[in-house]
């Protein structure tokens, strides 16, 4: 039998690279990185930062960035796996120069500038625009159901939620009568006194929940060409239910709208609601709107 060199993929080896020297021309990481450094204007993101007198030196956003865009890119849309994947992946401690940001600080850095990044977003279009690869004739959009952290449990018109104020008011009712019983017929169990007045605290927040969401609220209107109402959500009344492959969730269909000379997204939104024929309007108004606002050319 032939002899081999021995190899084993599971080992550890401490290996002296060059980071730029990762990032090679032609591959996407390349493109983030040189876009990122020499063709977007960052300091919108400066004034969001107060740490020039004193404090920790805060992440740049050129690395934040970098890290971010090439995750998504790869399908990677939580902060944590972030993280980890700067520990860990080669091509992000190449953009990252070899930082780890905490899961928290992308995290924030995400929810905390959404303006901003809008205004990047911008900036690559108009660069797009430059290098010629806008065709600006014809769009084509398509949407991808995504989950909210609102429950669905929650969601229901308003009828539907009155109806359930209603019978949670029952079970208050009933769990008050049947604690008084208790107390009157058998010696005291504190440990199932204790459990009793935690089931009737936890459906009198359920009840004033609901409560309040009815009174300061009002029914939800779908956008078909006949309105009815539509489920609300005492969470997160701009979400909506829906059916996916994958089952019923509570959630937003995410919508992108590509070019179609070179497949650039130009526009990309988030609505509550199933359906995609109503999204056709508002998402052409958004374009024509950043269109003439940039000046690339009027959507007709």
């Amino acid at each position: 039998m032939p002899k081999f060199i021995p190899y084993d993929y599971n080992q550890t080896s401490m290996v002296v690279i060059n980071f730029k020297d990762q990032l090679q021309p032609g591959t996407f990481e390349y493109a983030v990185h040189y876009l990122i450094d020499n063709k977007l204007d960052l300091s919108i993101f400066y004034p969001n930062y107060n740490n020039e007198d004193g404090g920790r030196p805060a992440y740049d956003p050129a690395i934040l960035l970098k890290i971010i865009l090439f995750a998504y890119a790869k399908g990677v849309t939580s902060s944590r796996e972030i993280e980890w994947c700067c520990q860990t992946n080669i091509i992000f401690k190449a953009l990252s120069c070899d930082s780890v940001p905490h899961f928290t600080s992308i995290a924030h850095f995400v929810s905390g500038h959404a303006n901003e990044i809008e205004s990047l977003f911008e900036q690559v279009l108009l660069i797009c625009d430059e290098q010629g690869l806008l065709g600006k004739e014809l769009f084509a959009i398509d949407g991808c159901k995504m989950p909210s952290n609102a429950a669905k449990e929650w969601s229901g018109t308003f009828k539907e939620l009155d109806e359930k104020r209603t019978k949670i008011k029952r079970l208050i009712h009933h769990h008050i009568r049947e604690h008084k019983k208790q107390d009157q017929s058998a010696p005291r169990d504190e440990e199932h006194v204790k459990q009793t007045q935690q089931a009737i605290d936890t459906l009198n927040k359920a009840h004033d929940k609901i409560d309040t969401f009815l009174k300061s609220n009002s029914p939800r209107m779908g956008q078909g060409r006949r309105t009815k109402e539509v489920k609300s959500n005492i969470t997160d009344n701009q979400s909506a239910k829906m059916t996916t492959s994958k089952g019923t969730i509570q959630g937003y269909n995410g919508v992108a709208t590509v070019d179609k000379k070179h497949q650039i997204i130009v526009d990309a939104q988030a609505f509550g609601a199933g359906q995609e024929h109503h999204t056709l309007q508002p998402v052409m108004e958004t374009i024509q709107s950043r269109f003439n606002r940039l000046k690339i050319s009027k959507v007709d």
